[in-house]
């Protein structure tokens, strides 16, 4: 049986086959009665998306809607419907980055190891294909309405990656690089048993998950349970935040800071040691406005200027801290940052979530309020078979060196 290119039909990618002289639209097959479609178009998904989405805000349409309503200049975004004999059962999220849009990859490590890092994305990876979603940390790349095994599963996964690199290859774009991300440790040893143990087996820096205890019911039961050391660092934190007031945004009011808080944002932002996307302008309020009280922005002010913000997201027992940004200065100053995830913290401690998902970056500061390092993987090849035979010791030559100390702030 031979197969044609991709076609794109009311917001759905099909893949089609020749019988006789005829055309035919169907369905992926891949193991037991499983097929997939892969869709362009929130408008156009199945409707009980979110009923099988209903344990993670971030597949679900609302969230969904904001990828396609706002989403980064440099990326296009694809929704997999996974059908048990034509029964919905399965949702993922791909997406498509073009680095060549890319106005920087961040501008804060300026080390040899970066520079080259940055050459080879821009020459070698410039069309990346992520299977999951690249803009948030954590396992969010699919979900299930029932149990579905590994071996179903990467097969989904691959088979996808390859249906969307022809549909490009249709359009004259040549994918570069596909990753698959993030899994937690026992589902990657579990994907490892099947097509997985072809493809290289990543690791950047772990998911910073603060798990909360059932027994603290307010802020002050957190603050009791620090050690002396960190108590006093929370009590100088909070003298330096005198002055600044925080504000639950609404959505009016995130309209009207909108230039302001992107500014903060984009700031943070192309300061990071890499980045492979910039958020659009209006992403935050768009958020607003499709998530509502599930999507929480909090502002703060000095003197009624906006000079920060932190956003988080409800995820069902899961708080999920998203983008910030604020004035360097003041941040410096006040201790904005540090303020910022106590904040967090309390939130998630009197709106009794289990854990809070603080993902990457800035490790040390994350683990001095109690957040510890979960080991997360993710997979990736390069479509060119030389330099994927290469992968092992391209990949661990551009990752910079990581050196943190992990910080024990309980008695």
């Amino acid at each position: 049986m031979s197969f044609l290119p991709l076609i794109e039909s009311e917001g759905i990618i099909f893949l089609t086959k020749i019988i006789l002289p005829q055309l035919y639209s169907i369905n992926f097959f891949i193991l037991d009665g499983i097929t997939f479609k892969i869709y362009n178009s929130v408008n156009s998904l199945p409707t009980l998306w979110d009923t099988v989405a209903q344990k993670n805000v971030f597949l679900q349409t609302p969230y969904l809607s904001v990828l396609e309503k706002s989403a980064p200049l440099n990326m296009e975004c694809f929704y997999i419907g996974i059908f048990e004999h034509s029964n919905l059962i399965g949702v993922s999220l791909a997406q498509y980055l073009d680095l060549n849009k890319l106005e920087s990859f961040g501008e804060r490590d300026k080390c040899i190891k970066t520079l080259i890092r940055n050459f080879v994305f821009k020459n070698f990876a410039s069309h990346t294909l992520f299977l999951g979603n690249n803009m948030i940390t954590g396992q969010n790349g699919y979900s299930f309405s029932r149990e579905i095994g590994f071996e179903c599963i990467s097969e989904i996964l691959l088979q996808t990656s390859n249906e969307i690199i022809t549909y490009f290859k249709q359009k004259g774009v040549k994918i570069h690089l596909v990753s698959f991300k993030d899994f937690y440790e026992n589902c990657s040893v579990e994907l490892k048993k099947h097509r997985f143990n072809q493809v290289y087996e990543f690791s950047t820096q772990p998911n910073m998950i603060f798990y909360l205890k059932k027994k603290w019911k307010s802020a002050e039961d957190y603050i009791n349970a620090l050690s002396k050391k960190y108590r006093d660092q929370y009590k100088r934190a909070h003298k330096k935040f005198d002055g600044i007031i925080v504000k639950n945004m609404s959505f009016e009011e995130v309209k009207l800071h909108e230039n302001t808080i992107y500014e903060l944002y984009h700031h943070v932002a192309k300061n990071a040691p890499f980045n492979t996307f910039f958020l659009a302008k209006n992403h935050f309020s768009t958020l607003k406005e499709q998530c509502g009280n599930r999507f929480q922005i909090f502002g703060y002010f000095l003197n009624e200027k906006l000079v920060g913000f932190h956003t988080l997201l409800l995820n069902d027992t899961t708080l999920e801290t998203y983008f910030l940004g604020y004035d360097e200065t003041i941040q410096k100053e006040n201790k904005l940052y540090l303020n910022m995830l106590y904040n967090m913290t309390a939130y998630g401690i009197e709106n009794g979530f289990e854990r809070i998902i603080f993902g990457r970056t800035a490790l040390e500061i994350k683990s001095s309020v109690g957040a510890t390092p979960v080991h997360m993987s993710g997979f990736i090849f390069h479509t060119n078979k030389l330099i994927n035979r290469f992968m092992d010791p391209i990949f661990k030559n551009l990752e910079p060196t990581l050196q943190w100390q992990q910080r024990h702030p309980f008695k």
